[in-house]
């Protein structure tokens, strides 16, 4: 048996707020889900801002580091989705997590599962 390495939170969230897709609004995402689960972030964050003609293509991606590894939000403005993926070697509450980032993108549909990375 292979002793996991970390673990990785997946949230997929639906009929969000995207008004609240904003570069402002997920920096403090991070800092405050950062707090809240007690990981150090490294860095600012990083954006990538595409708004392309497909669905799937027009939102904001960007990455927090942590001392960990690392947090991911990518959000489509259009289908008013956001996905998460929080990555870490440290345990973490998964229910503050989700419950938080669910929240603070305001999202009426959530689903999240966690997986053991090896």
């Amino acid at each position: 048996m292979i002793k996991p390495f970390g673990v990785e939170l997946l949230i997929d969230m639906h009929e969000c707020d995207e008004t609240l897709f904003t570069e402002e609004h997920i920096s403090r995402y991070f800092i405050e889900l950062c707090d809240l689960i007690d990981m150090t972030r490294h860095g600012d964050p990083m954006f990538w801002i595409e708004y392309g003609e497909e669905l799937h293509m027009s939102g904001i991606s960007a990455v927090q580091f942590i001392r960990t590894s690392n947090i991911v939000v990518h959000t489509l403005d259009r289908l008013r989705a956001v996905y998460v993926n929080i990555f870490s070697c440290k345990v973490f509450d998964r229910k503050v997590a989700e419950d938080f980032t669910a929240s603070f993108f305001k999202a009426g549909v959530v689903d999240s599962k966690m997986i053991d990375r090896v």
